[in-house]
C-alpha cells in the first residue's frame, strides 16, 4: 500500500500548529477540486453555479501535532495526517475557496471571529463523567469562546455528534458525557451532524452509521441535528469527525451564495431543507430534521 501524505502541507500545518496564536492559512488545497467519491453529486452542483465558499473562514479545533496519524483517501490516492489534518483538508476539498484558520488542542485561547462569515468546526467532545448539570461548568477561555458564539449567533457553529451510538447530550455506556454538546443544546447557530452510512438518495435511501449518535427524544436536539453521509468505503475514515467538516463546508458555500445571510440564518437554511426522504425509516429521534441537502439549501434566490 503507497501512502500519500498531504505533501508539504502536513509539514506545514504540524510546524504551524506550535505556535501560541491560532495560525490562518491563506492557501487552499485546490482551486477547483474534482468532486470526490464520498462526495453528494449536490456540492458539483454549487461549484458549477460558482459557489465554493469565497468569503467565509472556517476555524478548525483539533489535533495538528500529535504523533497520531490516520490514513484516509479524501483525495486521488491515499491521505496521512493527524485528525486535524485531515478534517481540514475534508472541509476544504468541499469549500475550496473558503479562508482557513487552525487552532491545535494545545492552544487554549479564546476563538476570536473575524468580519467575514465565521464557521467554527468542532470534531470533538468535552468528556466528564456524568451527573454534572451543565450550567455549573467552567468554560476555559476556548470553549466558553464557543458557546458563546454559537449562543449569540455570531458564527456558524458544527459539532460532531459522537460516536458512542446513544443520543446527544446523554451518558455513554462507559458513564461519561460529552459536555460540549450538551452546552451547545438550544444555542442560536449551532448544528448537530450525525454520519449517515452513505449518502442517501430517494431510490436508495442511507441509513444512520451504526456508530452515530442520534437526535433523542429532546426536541431542543432534533431541531439542531442533522445527518450526512460518511462513506467509509469512499473515504477510508469513519466518525462524525468526518461528518462535521461538510456541514462546515455547506455553510462556507451557502454563504458565498447568500452573501448578507447571518449563520444562523444559515443554519436554519439547511436545518428547514433537510430531506426526510433519503433516510431509512425517517424518524427524528434518530436522523434529527433529516440528511442536509446543499441543492435544496440553495435554491431561492435570498433567504431570510
Amino acid at each position: 500500500m503507497i501512502y500519500r501524505k498531504l505533501a508539504a502541507l502536513a509539514a506545514t500545518l504540524t510546524a504551524m500548529a506550535g505556535a501560541a496564536p491560532a495560525q490562518d492559512l491563506s492557501f487552499g488545497v485546490m482551486s477547483t477540486p474534482p468532486l470526490q467519491g464520498w462526495m453528494s453529486s449536490e456540492i458539483g452542483d454549487a461549484w458549477s453555479q460558482g459557489y465554493r465558499g469565497r468569503g467565509a473562514r472556517i476555524t478548525v479545533i483539533d489535533d495538528f501535532s500529535s504523533r497520531d496519524y490516520l490514513v484516509g483517501r479524501l483525495s486521488s490516492g491515499w491521505t496521512i495526517g493527524t485528525h486535524g489534518m485531515q478534517t481540514y483538508f475534508q472541509s476544504s476539498l468541499v469549500a475550496p475557496e473558503a479562508s482557513f484558520r487552525i487552532q491545535d488542542f494545545t492552544n487554549t485561547r479564546a476563538v476570536r471571529l473575524t468580519r467575514k462569515f465565521d464557521v467554527i468546526n468542532l470534531s470533538y467532545g468535552m468528556f466528564a463523567v456524568d451527573g454534572y448539570d451543565v450550567n455549573d461548568i467552567w468554560w476555559g477561555a476556548r470553549e466558553g469562546s464557543v458557546i458563546n458564539h454559537a449562543r449569540s449567533g455570531n458564527a456558524l457553529v458544527v459539532k460532531a455528534a459522537g460516536n458512542d451510538g446513544v443520543a446527544v447530550g446523554t451518558a455513554t455506556s462507559l458513564g461519561d458525557q460529552d459536555y460540549l454538546a450538551s452546552a451547545l443544546i438550544g444555542t442560536r447557530s449551532a448544528l448537530f451532524v450525525g454520519a449517515l452510512d452513505r449518502n442517501g438518495s430517494f431510490e436508495t435511501p442511507a441509513a444512520m452509521a451504526w456508530y452515530s449518535n442520534t437526535a433523542g427524544s429532546d426536541l431542543r436536539v432534533q431541531a439542531q441535528f442533522l445527518t450526512v453521509g460518511v462513506d467509509t468505503s469512499q473515504m477510508g475514515l469513519a466518525g462524525t469527525s468526518f461528518a462535521a467538516p461538510i456541514i462546515s463546508g455547506y455553510g462556507a458555500i451557502l454563504h458565498s451564495k447568500f452573501r448578507t445571510a447571518t449563520p444562523t440564518q444559515i443554519a436554519n437554511r439547511l436545518l428547514d431543507t433537510a430531506r426526510t426522504d433519503t433516510v431509512v425509516n425517517y424518524d427524528p429521534s434518530v436522523y434529527g430534521r433529516g440528511e442536509a441537502s446543499l441543492t435544496r439549501a440553495m435554491a431561492p434566490a435570498t433567504i431570510r
